[in-house]
């Protein structure tokens, strides 16, 4: 396809290339396995503290909450495995400390990338609380209470497809906003304008490619989760 001035070529690649990249990160994974392992471990035992001290402190809706939320913050927590695959990619092999903080990614355009998830969640926040309170009048404050809610009731089923045609929109936004562009502003030449109008470019490019990606992320989050 014609390469737009100052930004990089956009290639297309066959519908079935994800699994290829799945198959690469597998294997990826065990030429490093113990800073890749400890990586994903550090994470897990951040979430698991956080979720903990939610639960302890009577606030375990907000581990609901921030759980399915995570999708909208999760591409900056994966600048670690994206430099550890870079390194490999070199004939480098990655250490801990060197994928636990990542040098390129404190710089401001990372930052700028970060803020705009961030942003991106919070609006998200907005709109759940939106669909909640035009599905029902009544206040749920334990998690158990909503899910009979939600699974035991027509407005619950109501809210469950409304918020998830919403969310899944949102999501599919932000993911197309920074597939690309993340692991691309591991390149200090490269500025977040460039990285994120190439990432756009690309799942454009190859539709369906990119979204068959995006179920395999999809999956893989709900089965961990």
């Amino acid at each position: 396809m014609d390469q737009p001035v100052g930004l990089p070529a956009v290639r297309r690649i066959e519908a079935t290339a994800p699994l290829g990249w799945l198959a690469g990160g597998w294997s990826d994974l065990w030429k490093a396995p113990g800073p890749c392992l400890a990586y994903g471990l550090v994470i897990a035992l951040v979430s698991f503290g956080l979720c903990y001290g939610l639960y302890v402190s009577n606030a375990a809706f907000w581990a609901l909450v921030l759980t399915l939320g995570f999708v909208f913050v999760a591409p900056v927590l994966a600048m670690g495995p994206y430099e550890a695959g870079r390194r490999l990619e070199q004939g480098e092999r990655p250490r801990l400390g060197q994928i636990l903080f990542v040098r390129p990614a404190f710089r401001q355009d990372v930052a700028y990338l970060g803020l705009a998830l961030l942003l991106i969640y919070l609006f998200w926040g907005r709109i759940a609380q939106i669909v909640f309170a035009l599905s029902t009048y009544q206040l749920y404050p334990t998690v158990p209470e909503f899910i009979q809610f939600a699974i035991g009731t027509t407005e619950g089923h109501n809210m469950m497809v409304a918020g998830t045609l919403v969310g899944g929109a949102i999501a599919f936004l932000t993911y197309t906003l920074v597939v690309v562009s993340a692991p691309m502003l591991l390149d200090p030449r490269v500025n977040v304008f460039v990285a994120t109008v190439t990432s756009f470019r690309t799942v454009a490019a190859n539709p369906g490619a990119m979204l068959l990606w995006a179920v395999v992320i999809v999956a893989l989050l709900l089965f961990s989760a």
